[in-house]
């Protein structure tokens, strides 16, 4: 027995030699703008963090030479993205010309690393006090804002900025009815001149879907800013131990499936089945989609799921999968980069198969993960053709 237990030791041993350290990268910021408050924190903000700018636990330590440095969690790896604030995006970090910059790029825990960066200005310091040139909009001639404060009452009657795009044609003389998808984080759907970390671009890729004929259906889309400080709690139907955020997930579906869809039935020509009636979102916003097509599958009939946060709620979705009815009408599409994370496709793939054991035919399920894909707005702006037109035009 004794024989039998070292020999099981020495094993265990060998297998923990075996694995390879968790690797941990060191962000470190070499040169500010001489006009940094001393006593205000400096932020990193990026996919790792679902882009909080002032998220707890990732605000850099000022040294004694000046510098500010933050070692990240070794769960952080893989090619990530992300930019500095001073705790928002009004006073995130800016070019020469006071604009924001570029998102940054680091491939992150491929080893031990320190990486350097140095910030030229912020966004909120443009000398005279006067404020930095606007970025050029983008949006298309057919995508307006279709109400500054739309009301939620659900949400103690917080109000929210809502989009409206309209299908070419819409105004024909012989109309129609169209499908209709719902979109969470506005801000970036279709303006770069609000987008936070880049746009989706929903607009030009449908009309020239439309214009090639790839899409003969057409669709209106509807996208809803997110509540900025309070878009995980919105995102979320369950509260996140570590994050201290969600919980209000369920009164925002509500807020979609009861408020928003009956007035935009009610005000313009659509087809209202949930056949026809998509909901999608990446990241945390790919989170409340999942959701809302579980909780209202009579609703929402088809799902789209762009690099799930279910790691911000994985035992409660899963156990919430578990127990709702089988959507066996709907259609889920799942798409997400092998490289975001360690656990995106492990988690996005149980939700899958959860579906499947429940009895969702498997023709109405799609997964895809393409080797390039990252936690960034590019890769869901062009992965939003093919999943629409899984979707809604198939």
């Amino acid at each position: 027995m004794a024989y039998r237990k070292m020999l099981w030791g020495l094993l265990l041993l060998a297998a923990i030699a075996g694995q390879p350290a968790l690797a941990q990268t060191t962000l470190l910021l070499t040169s500010v703008p001489a006009a940094t408050p001393a006593g205000q924190p400096i932020y990193v903000a990026g996919t790792f963090n679902n882009w909080q700018p002032a998220a707890a636990g990732y605000a850099l330590a000022r040294q004694a030479d000046g510098t500010y440095q933050l070692t990240l969690p070794t769960t952080v790896r893989g090619p990530q993205e992300f930019k500095f604030t001073r705790g928002s995006w009004a006073t995130g970090e800016a070019d020469a010309s006071y604009q924001p910059v570029a998102n940054r790029h680091a491939e992150v825990g491929v080893g031990p690393a320190t990486l350097s960066f140095q910030i030229l200005n912020w966004q909120d310091q443009r000398p005279g006090g006067a404020p930095a040139a606007p970025k050029p909009h983008t949006l298309a001639a057919n995508v307006r804002v279709l109400a500054d404060s739309f009301r939620l009452p659900q949400l103690h009657g917080r109000t929210r900025r809502v989009w409206l795009y309209l299908p070419p044609g819409y105004s024909q003389a012989k109309p129609r009815r169209y499908p209709v998808l719902y979109l969470q984080d506005g801000q970036n759907v279709f303006d770069a001149a609000t987008a936070y970390a880049g746009e989706w671009g929903v607009d030009e890729t449908l009309n020239q879907l439309a214009a090639s004929g790839q899409d003969p259906t057409g669709c209106i889309v509807v996208a809803v800013d997110n509540g900025g400080d309070r878009r995980l709690d919105e995102y979320s139907p369950w509260m996140n131990a570590e994050y201290k955020k969600g919980g209000e997930g369920a009164p925002y579906t509500d807020f979609l499936a009861l408020t928003l869809k009956p007035y935009i039935d009610a005000h313009y020509r659509t087809r209202p089945d949930a056949a026809h009636t998509a909901i999608a979102g990446s990241s945390m916003g790919g989170l409340i989609a999942l959701y809302a097509g579980l909780k209202y599958p009579r609703v929402f009939g088809r799902v789209g799921v762009f690099s799930p946060a279910i790691w911000f709620a994985k035992d409660s979705i899963v156990a919430y999968e578990r127990h709702q009815p089988a959507p066996r009408a709907s259609r889920f599409y799942f798409v997400a980069g092998p490289a975001e994370s360690e656990t995106m496709l492990p988690l996005m793939a149980a939700v899958r198969d959860g579906l499947l054991a429940k009895g969702v035919a498997p023709r109405q399920l799609r997964l895809a993960a393409p080797a390039d894909g990252q936690h960034a707005e590019w890769f869901w702006r062009r992965e939003s053709g093919p999943a629409y037109r899984w979707l809604l035009a198939k």
